[in-house]
């Protein structure tokens, strides 16, 4: 076994086949086949059920997901240690984020780090609830997650960072309700249109405890993608509670954006795995402490 079958066989469940895999890889077929029956052969399992083209995980198979992505971490570790004698001159960094936090404080965050390290590539995937991110942390599909949730995240299963908070705000069109004003009741949403996350979010959880309460909406249109908030609301389909961190980016569309009161936030936080983190990921670490002290110190 070598890592390069271990990185061929997670190349085959993260793209959904082999044929995907080896076009990702940049391999032929028959090659990747090839490293994949040597490694079952050195297993002395199955990986794979191979129905037509499609390529099923078998129980020995997802048995080998988790420490299979520790195996490649900690060679992309040994390697990024010798990148970090060439002061970080190369590499990769790989970040889970949930959609409203990679609007930011990720933005910046990388702004910064990319300043300092223009070398090192950030790959930032996509995940959409708290529980999301610390699952692709802790099982090591990534080094770094950023994320919000409703209570502060607990140390158990991972190594937080808290980055302060984010309060809910309102996005409202042009020439929509509320004209003219900086804050809106949460009781006056009764009777709106609102754009959606799905369930599971921070957002979602926020104006379903709304209407639990009484606050008596309507659901105009519930989305995954967050990139169609805007635009939505935009053309005149609802209403949106978002985070504050789509603050600058609404106001730019021409949107307004207005503070709900009583205010309600999020905790949003950093998170890595127990144990060492690579150069990169601890100067990221390191970047996202100076951007919360500084934003501390610039808080009432």
């Amino acid at each position: 076994m070598d890592v390069r079958q271990l990185e061929y066989f997670l190349a085959i469940v993260d793209r959904g086949g082999f044929h995907r895999a080896a076009s990702a890889l940049y391999v032929s077929q028959p090659s990747l086949s090839q490293a994949v029956r040597a490694l079952e052969r050195d297993l002395g399992a199955e990986l794979f059920h191979r129905v037509g083209r499609r390529a099923v995980l078998t129980e020995a198979g997802r048995a080998l997901i988790e420490p299979a992505r520790a195996a490649v971490r900690s060679l992309g570790t040994a390697r990024a240690s010798v990148a970090a004698v060439r002061e970080l001159r190369e590499g990769r960094l790989d970040v889970a984020s949930m959609p409203s936090q990679a609007v930011e404080p990720l933005t910046t965050l990388i702004r910064a780090f990319s300043g300092r390290y223009p070398g090192v590539t950030v790959a930032v995937k996509a995940v959409f609830t708290a529980r999301d991110v610390i699952d692709a942390v802790r099982t090591g599909a990534v080094e770094l997650g950023l994320l919000a949730s409703a209570e502060p995240v607990p140390d158990r299963e991972v190594t937080a960072h808290p980055l302060g908070e984010q309060r809910f705000v309102l996005v409202v069109p042009p020439g929509g309700p509320f004209a003219g004003r900086d804050s809106v009741a949460c009781e006056e949403l009764t009777g709106q249109r609102l754009i959606v996350g799905q369930p599971g979010t921070g957002m979602r959880a926020y104006v379903d405890a709304l209407r639990d309460r009484g606050v008596d909406f309507t659901v105009a249109a519930e989305t995954e993608h967050r990139v169609s908030l805007l635009p939505l609301v935009l053309a005149g389909v609802g209403l949106a509670v978002v985070t504050e961190s789509w603050r600058e980016t609404a106001r730019h569309t021409g949107a307004r954006v207005l503070d709900i009161e009583p205010a309600t936030a999020l905790h949003v936080a950093l998170v890595s795995r127990r144990g060492g983190l690579s150069p990169a990921a601890a100067a990221f670490w390191s970047v996202a402490g100076e951007w919360e002290r500084a934003e501390g110190a610039g808080r009432p």
